[in-house]
């Protein structure tokens, strides 16, 4: 795990609560990953931030459910998307994972799923694994 990753974890007391920036559980704070919020990873070399593991760039989110939900997200609605970042974005800057937020970002995401709940990808897999509306805290 990166230390920016580490760092944060102690920062929003992530741990105790027992969720990440989405509202999502975990059991173990190695499930835990850096989300590139503002700059994607992609794009932090040519913006001359190295691999762009920084703070302000950051969210903490679950590696298995909300993270890869996040990224699905991105590629069939992108909108939604940039709404949820946004929703993280300020709970970065707040120094708080704020309920408030949590709960705006659960509208978006019953959203996507009332619009995607049985749709599959290329492979056939569906969209929405049970994890991603399973594995979050009652709100």
């Amino acid at each position: 795990m990166r230390e920016i990753t580490k760092e944060m974890i102690k920062l929003y007391n992530i741990k105790k609560l027992g969720y990440d920036f989405m509202g999502y559980t975990f059991r173990n704070i190695n499930e835990l990953s850096f989300h590139h919020l503002i700059v994607p990873h992609r794009d932090c070399k040519r913006e001359g931030l190295g691999e762009g593991y920084l703070l302000w760039n950051g969210a903490i989110l679950k590696q298995e459910t909300s993270h890869e939900y996040l990224h699905t997200i991105e590629l069939y609605d992108r909108e939604l998307f940039l709404r949820i970042t946004k929703y993280m974005i300020q709970e970065n800057e707040n120094m708080k994972i704020d309920i408030d937020n949590l709960k705006r970002i659960r509208e978006l995401l019953l959203y996507f799923e009332a619009e995607h709940l049985n749709d599959t990808n290329k492979k056939g897999k569906k969209l929405i694994k049970r994890s991603y509306l399973t594995d979050r805290i009652s709100l």
